[in-house]
């Protein structure tokens, strides 16, 4: 009886050792360290920064008259064209006092009528006085009389003139005054801001009192505030997107224009502007808005990538990469190229859909590409 109580637990004993012998060996890291494949992707490296959005064209209307702001014909928002009204201010004082200039233009002209005349009659008589002369029917010192008169009209006539010449200069300065009290648009585009209030009296003796801004929303400029560590390896026409705070992901695009040679220092950091400008058809980028800019220093396109966290450095564009292929592992060295921290381009050693191991190539020595890989782990 024991005998064969021995022998069934030597048949079980065998059973079991032939069953694990015949079952597939599988690493045994299998389950436990994370893997990740290759893949085609664009790898870029990139200068991050953030900026603002303002309207690359705008103007700010101004009033060049000082006076009562009496009426305003728009209002923010509004879309307005280069030449339409958009204010006027109360003219009564300088359309009196244009009046008043015109009245005294009056006066210098009819003043200067009667000097006319009566220099022409000085001209008469001192041609008389020259012909009386001539005959010795007159005295030297009346013909030198009639000389002085005539030059004495003369000049009052020249006087005259020059004062309606200066009248005239004043008239078309408050004729301007006076057309200055209807403010019209300089430029085509939209009312982005208004700073005075209907009713509100705008004085404009020293400074030019603003009453509203137009700006041409079609067309914004973002100006990026960039560090001083990263502004060299930025360049006019280098590749840049952006997004903004409620874009979900969205991207515009656009190159840079230029970098402002003048830097700003906040909180002792160093940074430059760099300005670029970006179409704005669908009107969704609004001035004051805030984006994360991303310039493009360098790119590989449709590349293989692995993470960067599966690649073991060993030289330069050199690496070690830990593949599991068939259910094994092998360890195997590949060329690289672009890398933005997060991925690393491949150039040879791996296929796309390649499963690397997360680091785990950077122990253990590596095997060259293509070489057996030898025992199966289990």
């Amino acid at each position: 009886m024991k005998k064969w109580i021995l022998s069934i637990l030597g048949l079980v004993v065998v059973a079991a050792l032939a069953t694990w012998w015949l079952l597939p060996k599988t690493d045994k890291n299998e389950g436990q360290q994370p893997t990740a494949k290759v893949e085609v992707r664009t790898i870029e490296q990139i200068v991050t920064a953030t900026g603002s959005i303002e309207p690359r064209d705008y103007v700010d209307v101004g009033a060049q008259v000082s006076g009562q702001l009496e009426v305003l014909h728009v209002n923010v928002g509004d879309t307005v064209e280069a030449g339409q009204l958009l204010a006027e201010i109360d003219a009564t004082v300088l359309a009196a006092r244009l009046d008043g200039v015109r009245a005294q233009l009056k006066y210098q002209q009819a003043q200067l009528a009667e000097r006319i005349a009566l220099h022409q009659q000085a001209q008469l008589n001192l041609r008389r006085q020259q012909r009386l002369r001539e005959d010795r029917a007159t005295s030297e010192e009346a013909l030198e009389a009639a000389e002085a008169q005539a030059k004495a009209e003369a000049a009052r006539v020249d006087g005259i003139k020059a004062q309606i010449e200066q009248t005239q200069s004043s008239l078309r300065a408050d004729e301007a005054n006076l057309n200055y009290t209807r403010i019209f648009a300089p430029m085509s585009g939209t009312i982005v801001n208004m700073v005075a209030r209907q009713g509100q009296t705008l004085n404009a003796a020293q400074t030019t009192p603003t009453i509203l801004t137009i700006a041409n929303l079609a067309v914004m400029r973002v100006q990026a505030q960039v560090s001083e560590a990263d502004i060299s390896r930025l360049k006019p026409g280098t590749e840049v997107y952006f997004t903004t705070l409620g874009s979900r992901g969205e991207r515009w695009h656009s190159k840079l224009d230029l970098i402002e040679p003048t830097p700003k220092v906040e909180n002792n950091v160093v940074l430059y502007n760099a300005l670029f400008d970006v179409e704005n058809a669908s009107g969704r980028l609004l001035p004051k808005m805030t984006t994360q800019v991303f310039f493009v220093v360098n790119k590989a396109e449709q590349v293989l990538s692995v993470p960067a966290a599966a690649i073991s450095p060993r030289g330069p564009n050199r690496a070690e990469v830990q593949v599991r292929r068939n259910g094994m592992v092998e360890k195997v060295i590949v060329e690289v190229g672009l890398s933005d921290r997060v991925h690393v381009e491949v150039k040879s050693g791996l296929v796309e859909g390649d499963v690397v191991l997360l680091g785990g190539g950077a122990n253990q020595p590596a095997r060259p590409n293509g070489a057996p890989s030898g025992m199966r782990r289990g």
